[in-house]
């Protein structure tokens, strides 16, 4: 499934299993920026088989409608993967939501990136994937990344003790939401 979603500076696309050595060098040199945020990586993340058949899993869960996970490259640049930015556990029915996760490189942190990206995949959410809400959720701590979500719109609905294991630990998340507006009842 060929999936590029443009931005002014940047291209959402979900990698082929053949750029898996891209989306390797991305997660081994941002291994320490990223780990205080993420789940404890899986035996093998840091190889390129297991990235080979990430992102052949990634194609089929497009596929399948269930996950759209895309990675960061700048427009007209090189191949080289400046962050993710997926939407996941996409859920049908009365839902009709997902959540959406993200990561960006040390490098280019802080420079508006992660928001451009971010207002992209939720925009790609509502209008191609018809979904009524997406929720994001973030350490208290990472207030950058609450900034993130706060100008791309999400709204802040609570607190939750002791939400995800990161880092090796259950903390605490803010849980955060955006809703389509313009949602629209599948035809026929």
């Amino acid at each position: 499934m060929a999936l590029e979603i443009p931005t002014p500076r940047l291209l959402l696309r979900l990698p082929e299993p053949s750029e898996a050595d891209a989306v390797l060098d991305y997660f081994v040199r941002n291994r320490e920026h990223l780990e205080p945020w993420s789940p404890v990586a899986p035996d093998g993340m840091y190889t390129l088989h297991w990235w080979e058949q990430r992102l052949r899993m990634n194609l089929d869960e497009a596929e399948a409608g269930t996950s759209v996970r895309t990675f960061m490259y700048l427009r007209g640049g090189t191949n080289e993967v400046l962050g993710s930015c997926h939407l996941s556990n996409i859920m049908r029915g009365p839902f009709q939501a997902c959540f959406l996760g993200y990561s960006i490189d040390a490098a280019v942190q802080g420079q508006g990136l992660m928001t451009e990206a971010v207002r992209a995949l939720v925009q790609y959410g509502f209008s191609a994937l018809n979904l009524h809400r997406i929720m994001a959720n973030y350490i208290p701590d990472n207030t950058g990344s609450g900034r993130v979500l706060e100008k791309a719109g999400f709204h802040r609905e609570g607190l939750a003790p002791e939400y995800l294991q990161i880092a090796g630990r259950w903390q605490d998340h803010v849980l955060t939401a955006i809703t389509n507006r313009s949602w629209r009842p599948e035809a026929g």
